[in-house]
């Protein structure tokens, strides 16, 4: 197993890593709107959290080797489904044609109270 980190995504905020390589694969840890330079919550709507963690993912990813068209599955955590179109519309326009698996559920409450929490699992590019 390989851990992986990037100054390009937020760092650890406790004893667990960005992402593991282990198999071929890429598991990341559940990724929330923060700014990776500043580690402070990105303020806005569901959209602008969505499009905060997205590129917090994407960051990891290929620092690990891989990207958003090798994900298979996501999970996204949503503090309201109230929430799901708003954060289903980013979330597909960083996907494009790609469409992994993916679960979505509502929580009673997320780190920091933020909005909206995704990992993902990606397999790694051929290199």
């Amino acid at each position: 197993m390989q851990t992986v980190h990037t100054q390009n995504a937020p760092a650890a905020i406790g004893p667990y890593s960005q992402a593991i390589v282990a198999n071929g694969f890429v598991f990341t840890a559940g990724q929330v709107p923060f700014n990776p330079q500043t580690m402070e919550l990105v303020e806005g709507d569901i959209a602008a959290q969505t499009e905060q963690v997205m590129q917090n993912v994407a960051a990891i990813l290929r620092q690990a080797g891989a990207d958003l068209s090798t994900v298979v599955k996501t999970t996204v955590f949503l503090r309201d489904m109230n929430d799901f179109a708003g954060m289903n519309e980013v979330y597909a326009r960083h996907f494009g044609e790609h469409k992994p698996a993916r679960s979505t559920v509502q929580v009673a409450r997320l780190p920091r109270d933020v909005a909206v929490e995704i990992e993902a699992v990606a397999v790694l590019l051929d290199r």
